[in-house]
Parts: structure tokens; sequence; C-alpha cells
């Protein structure tokens, strides 16, 4: 396992000042890797891989939205029934459909929404582009490390252990929370520093 420092950029154009400030501290491009991070739910479409489909809460509204849809449709085509005598036979169609969506949106919250609470947002890995450091093989100091990263605007830093190969980070997780050691607050705006 190798030691691992990586930050993340909101912009490429802060990545890029990252590597060449690391480039200019004697970090070897063999133990640089830089990638794109996809936003939550779109991990799967990068080599990386490795995403959930739906939210943590909601395992099993799809069959509560179709059981919901199915009541619905049927108490919706009564009162089109009860109806028709104002509306004629479009009234059977159109009391079947709104039936149908009020069912699958009522059926699919109540039936398959857990109601635990999930995970806080902030855990997920945002979009962003990721410079990451094999810190054992740089030959750098790690706080020379962190400092480049800082003056290049990055808004998340974090250190792990993890499995360096052929130049890349080759375990990276998407979806693992980073163990932030660095980096500025989003929320309070460029320069602030990040809470630990």
């Amino acid at each position: 396992m190798a030691t691992i420092i990586a930050a993340g950029f909101e912009t490429i154009v802060e990545a890029q000042d990252a590597l060449a400030r690391l480039e200019r501290a004697g970090v070897n491009s063999e133990y640089l890797c830089e990638f794109r991070v996809n936003p939550p739910g779109m991990h799967d479409e990068t080599p990386i891989g490795g995403d959930r489909n739906e939210s943590p809460g909601a395992q099993h509204a799809d069959s509560g939205a179709t059981k919901g849809a199915a009541v619905g449709a049927v108490v919706g085509t009564a009162a089109g029934v009860a109806i028709t005598p104002l509306l004629g036979p479009a009234g059977i169609v159109a009391g079947a459909g709104v039936g149908a969506y009020t069912g699958s949106l009522v059926g699919g919250m109540k039936k398959g929404v857990d109601e635990t609470p999930q995970p806080d947002h902030t855990v997920l890995r945002p979009a962003e582009a990721l410079i990451a450091v094999n810190v054992d093989g740089a030959g750098v100091a790690e706080d020379a490390i962190l400092r480049a990263f800082e003056l290049a605007g990055a808004w998340q830093i974090e250190r792990t252990e993890g499995r360096w190969e052929n130049g890349e980070w080759a375990d990276f997780d998407p979806l693992s929370a980073p163990h932030l050691i660095g980096g500025r607050d989003p929320e309070a705006g460029a320069g602030a520093p990040a809470s630990r």
C-alpha cells in the first residue's frame, strides 16, 4: 500500500496549475495521476466504474410506484365511468390516467422510501478534477505537496492508503468518503480553510 495525497479542484485550470507546481517541486510524473470524478450517479460512465443507480433510501420505490399505478388506474377508471355522462368516453381515459399517475406517485413515496436517515450528501465525492500523488515514491516532503495543492486552489485535500500501479491510483473508489486533511471550505468561499 502506498500513502496517497489527492486534491480536488473545481476547474481543470486549477488542476493543471497544481500539476505544474508539483513537477517544479520535483515530483516525478510516474508518481502523479489525474482524472475527472463524475457527478454522483454517473461514475459507471468512466473506466473506474462502481456507482449506485438510485438513492440509498429508495430501494423499493419502483415496486411501490408500480402497485400504486395499478390501483390508481382502477380507481381512476371507476371515477371516469361515473363522469361519462358529462365528458363521454374521454372521461374514462382521463380518469384512468390521472389515477395511475397519482397512484404511482403515492405508492412510490409510501411503500418504497426508507425513512431511516441517509448519509449526509457532503460525504459523497463531488464532480471534480482530482490530482493524486504517491507520497512514498514522490521524493518530495508531504508538506511541499500540501502547499502546492493549496496554492493551486484545491478545495479539498485528502490522505489515504491505496494501491498505486502503473502510475495510477489503482483502487480509487469514487463512492468512498474522502479523509480530508486540508483545502478550502466551498461553502465559505475561496481561501477559507476546510473544516476537519
